[in-house]
């Protein structure tokens, strides 16, 4: 079978798969979101915090709690880290000890489901905080950005109101009811395919292609392996990712765990339309992803099965830092996958990718990872398009905009364009400053527009929270670590405060009836617009920015 052909068929059965979980997902969920009997686990989880479940809270405590939560994971993170020699399931060498600022820039990026990785998880981090530590992480930070997700269609959905529902309900819910069972299946088809779950620390002795034998540092990989898809987290438990055999051993297990990192994503539209009471409304946003996802996988198939450049084209394939047990077409599609979410697993190198195919993962992060993007934080993300769409349509036929009923009014529309310009801020200032800077220049190995392509990725990615990374960046400085911890802490906790001020908002409204002059958001023309108005808006603000980089690269 050709590479294409491989590609084609691997595609086929991941959209037949995610249209036929679509709709039993998509209702699973909203009915977790929306029951009101708790179960008893659930009730002993709030007595140990202190949670009342029966009350409700308006977006500033719903707001309080999630930065609260999440502050107190960061300094758990960061302490565990620093004492892991002291604790059991060490690796014990020295060697591995975490420093200050790298211990803080791991927080950090596990707590925003960024899973930033400036270190080698095997030789880095030991067994305990691996499962205590990060894996822990990846389910609650997921659950995080599933509750803003679901507050904000609460938003949209109830009328008079300041409740959005209680955090602490939609945290623990999100954790238990959907991440945690679809993650022990996920673990279990991957130890199925090979992946390895085992406590032992250097007695998996491998032959090397030259014939030698090497030990590799076991441990629960396939269990930590599964959530980080599912999560959309991105962390590896090797510093190869997912392009590990330990983590990833065949081109079965690799369709799994695409299929994993989007399968979440690709049905909150459907509980979307559900919680809004409007079917019609969650197909059209899931048209919306499918539209910009297609666009995405195909300019990604075409730039490196097709390839681009002196090199590539010498030899017949982009096959420089590809895994031969997946493919060029394969690898093209996680990579379309892994940055269309905020996932950042890689089961390549993206550095070594054409310039254009890198280009290419650049732009779906600055897209604003939505098709389908983050568990939650990709569906909030299309909402905010949805919103600034219906705006400016109001803008071309002359009437005050609705969505959904509510009326986008003046302070709908700067929270709107706020959330909106976040991450470019501290994409195009992080870098400029990163450029500036002669001690961070002297970090990039490569010169010209791909060490440029290099930082540019690296602030992409962590303001987005993706994860992923161009290598030949040294970014394992205190200045790096400091200024990519605090990109991810800013992209991450500022847009959701944003998005739950909007949602109260939202709330408060009545319900606007529909007339003749309503535009209708469930059609094929609202689907063009948004895409259309999230096109030009990332082409506005980046365009500048990837013609230095990868633009420049690709025309040299």
């Amino acid at each position: 079978m050709s590479d294409s052909t491989a590609g084609l068929l691997c595609l086929t059965l991941l959209a037949a798969a995610l249209v036929t979980v679509h709709v039993p997902l998509g209702d699973y969920m909203f009915r977790v979101y929306s029951c009101e009997k708790h179960w008893r686990a659930e009730r002993f989880v709030y007595r140990l915090i202190g949670a009342n479940p029966a009350s409700e809270q308006t977006w500033a405590s719903y707001a309080r709690s999630v930065l609260a939560f999440s502050a107190v994971s960061v300094i758990v993170l960061f302490v565990l880290q620093l004492i892991q020699d002291k604790l059991p399931l060490h690796l014990h060498d020295p060697a591995t000890v975490m420093t200050p600022a790298l211990a803080w820039n791991t927080a950090v990026s596990f707590v925003t489901n960024t899973n930033w990785q400036a270190y080698s998880g095997e030789s880095t981090q030991g067994q305990l905080v691996q499962m205590a530590g990060l894996a822990v992480q990846n389910f609650v930070s997921a659950a995080v950005g599933m509750a803003v997700a679901v507050a904000l269609v609460r938003g949209f959905a109830r009328s008079r109101t300041g409740e959005l529902g209680n955090f602490w309900v939609d945290l623990v819910r999100g954790t238990l009811r959907i991440l945690l069972p679809i993650a022990v299946l996920g673990a279990i088809a991957l130890i199925l395919g090979g992946a390895i779950q085992n406590f032992h620390l250097n007695d998996q002795v491998v032959s090397t292609l030259a014939g030698a034998r090497q030990s590799i540092p076991g441990g629960p990989v396939a269990s930590q392996e599964a959530i980080k898809e599912l999560g959309t987290n991105g962390g590896g438990f090797y510093n190869a990712n997912s392009a590990h055999p330990f983590e990833n051993p065949t081109a079965w297990t690799n369709w799994v765990e695409i299929f994993l990192l989007l399968v979440i994503g690709c049905s909150l539209p459907r509980t979307f339309g559900r919680m809004v009471g409007c079917k019609r409304q969650g197909y059209a946003i899931a048209a919306i992803v499918a539209v910009m996802a297609a666009l995405s996988v195909g300019a990604m198939m075409l730039f490196q099965v097709q390839h681009h450049g002196t090199v590539p084209t010498a030899v017949g394939a982009a096959t420089e830092g590809v895994e031969q047990r997946f493919g060029v077409a394969d690898s093209a599609i996680w990579a379309a996958a892994t940055t269309l979410t905020s996932t950042g697993a890689v089961d390549s190198m993206h550095d070594s990718y054409t310039s254009l195919g890198g280009m290419v993962a650049m732009v779906n992060m600055q897209l604003g990872e939505v098709a389908p993007g983050g568990v939650g934080s990709g569906l909030y993300g299309i909402l905010i398009l949805a919103v600034i769409t219906v705006f400016v349509a109001g803008l071309m036929v002359g009437r005050t905009p609705e969505y959904l009923g509510k009326k986008i009014t003046p302070r709908e529309m700067k929270l709107a364009a706020s959330y909106f310009l976040v991450t470019p801020l501290i994409v195009l200032l992080g870098t400029a400053t990163a450029m500036a800077l002669p001690g961070e220049r002297a970090a990039m190995t490569n010169t010209g527009p791909h060490g440029l392509s290099e930082v540019l990725y690296a602030f992409t990615s962590a303001a987005n929270n993706n994860g992923s990374a161009f290598a030949g960046l040294a970014a394992n400085t205190v200045w790096y670590n400091t200024a990519l911890g605090l990109a991810m802490l800013v992209g991450r906790f500022l847009p959701m405060i944003l998005v739950l001020a909007l949602a109260g908002s939202l709330a408060r409204q009545g319900v606007t009836p529909e007339s003749s002059g309503t535009l209708p958001t469930h059609r094929p023309q609202f689907v063009g617009l948004v895409v259309g108005v999230t096109v030009i808006l990332v082409a506005l603000t980046f365009l500048p920015a990837l013609a230095l980089g990868p633009l420049a690269e690709g025309i040299h």
